[in-house]
């Protein structure tokens, strides 16, 4: 699909000449409410346009439809329920709220809907074979519209791409990869088609999202849903286009260009951190391997686990970012070479621990890590107590129970909401040896204790 604020950033570099074409314009300038033969006939000529600038054949018909707001909801209704079960969804949020990228009891499920219904300018139904435009969107801009989604069933008709973006499943991170291939290539398309007349393309420009990314986050703020949305939401909605962009931009430039296409469906990436870094991937270097242990006899038995999944690079960047600067979010972020989580469900207090087990590059990356993380932890609880800090080894209690971080060699992790006993039998479980001892709060630390917990709340 493609969103509003990404068609506005797009069709704000074309008229300003930034991207040195003009897009092409049909004929009305009112909003069409049912598909017109000028409608139907533009999609014809776009449709064959694009299947020629990404040299995909066209192997069969597309429905193409105007839609209303109201229609589009229920599409995305719809769509939702057939990708997750409720208890998957549940565990979507618990773990953005253990990881605190977004408040507690947020409401997830309904504000990504109704940001979705205001953005969604244009969407590829993979299973009815039908691509869509929302009947809002104004005629001179709608043929912008189609060459994205045109990608999308060009694509889909060669490489089945609904099934292959899920294939990256469990790992979010994987999927969230290949889906940044699937909205990047239909961008860096949709550049293309507004720069045909010039006979330039995306393979003879710079970066393109340098471009971009300052107009999307210009109508981002004033969309009033996303204004107001948790950084990780926003975020994530530009990571596909905008990062996939890019990617897609270096893999057409170190390719022959779009009849290359297929080898990256052949070969899909397998981590965010290859997006964000192209040469990873065109180099083959993928991330570690991180596991955790099995959980039985070493959670506690009232602790539910909701969910093991990866971060991966964007989801570290995001934690990284929600409580330390975006500079140091973006300086350290790269140093991720793996990661495993997981999160549970205290079936007694309803508390959400978590375990987050990562791999860094180097030595000094461990060690950077260590001392950011420690204190984005900090920032995470202000209110905290019996602080314990060792080299690579930092706890202390929080509210909810027992906070840990450790590093040993290039590997850290983190528990959260647990009892020291809990941590130690996960650190025997992973085969680390034992942790330093906890802390012997004596009462000159009590007075540094309630020093900080004053100075956290001013």
């Amino acid at each position: 699909m493609v969103l509003a604020i990404v068609l506005a950033a797009i069709l704000s570099l074309a008229s300003s000449g930034s991207l040195d074409a003009q897009a092409a314009a049909p004929h009305s300038v009112a909003p069409l409410v049912v598909p017109s033969p000028q409608f139907l006939s533009a999609a014809d000529e776009v449709l064959g346009e694009m299947s020629v600038i990404l040299h995909l054949p066209i192997k069969e018909p597309l429905k193409k439809t105007l839609r209303s707001k109201q229609e589009i909801r229920a599409y995305l209704i719809r769509a939702e329920k057939e990708d997750k079960d409720d208890a998957q969804r549940y565990a979507d949020q618990k773990a953005l709220e253990a990881f605190g990228l977004i408040p507690k009891d947020f409401p997830l499920d309904s504000f990504m809907l109704d940001v979705l219904t205001d953005q969604v300018a244009g969407l590829y139904d993979p299973k009815a074979k039908e691509f869509y435009i929302a009947d809002w969107i104004p005629a001179e801009e709608q043929r912008e519209v189609m060459s994205h989604e045109l990608t999308h069933a060009l694509e889909d008709q060669s490489f089945d791409v609904d099934p292959w973006i899920k294939a990256g499943r469990p790992n979010d991170d994987s999927e969230m990869a290949r889906n940044a291939v699937s909205e990047g290539t239909a961008l860096v398309a949709m550049v293309d088609y507004a720069l045909r007349d010039r006979k330039i393309g995306v393979r003879d420009l710079g970066d393109v999202t340098l471009l971009l990314r300052a107009g999307a986050i210009q109508e981002m703020d004033k969309d009033p849903n996303l204004s107001k949305a948790p950084l990780v939401i926003r975020d994530s909605l530009l990571f596909p286009y905008l990062a996939g962009a890019s990617f897609s931009q270096q893999f057409l430039k170190a390719h022959t260009g779009w009849s290359d296409l297929h080898l990256i469906f052949e070969h899909p990436p397998v981590s965010t951190q290859q997006i964000l870094h192209p040469d990873f991937y065109l180099k083959g270097v993928g991330p570690a391997r991180v596991t955790l242990p099995a959980w039985k006899g070493v959670a506690p038995a009232d602790w539910k686990l909701l969910e093991e999944n990866v971060m991966g690079e964007f989801g570290l960047e995001e934690i990284l970012k929600q409580f330390l600067d975006p500079a140091r979010a973006d300086a350290l972020s790269p140093a991720w070479d793996g990661d495993r989580y997981a999160v549970f469900e205290d079936e007694k207090t309803k508390e959400t621990p978590l375990v987050f087990h990562l791999a860094l590059e180097t030595p000094d990356d461990a060690a950077r890590f260590f001392g950011q993380y420690s204190e984005a932890l900090e920032m995470k609880y202000k209110t905290r107590t019996q602080l314990y800090r060792r080299p690579n080894f930092f706890e202390f209690q929080a509210d909810a129970g027992g906070v840990f971080l450790r590093c040993v060699g290039l590997q850290c992790i983190t528990v959260e909401h647990a009892t020291r006993a809990t941590y130690d039998a996960i650190n025997r479980a992973i085969g680390w040896p034992p942790a330093p001892g906890p802390a012997d709060v004596s009462s000159a630390s009590v007075a540094q204790l309630s020093m900080e917990a004053a100075q956290s709340a001013r």
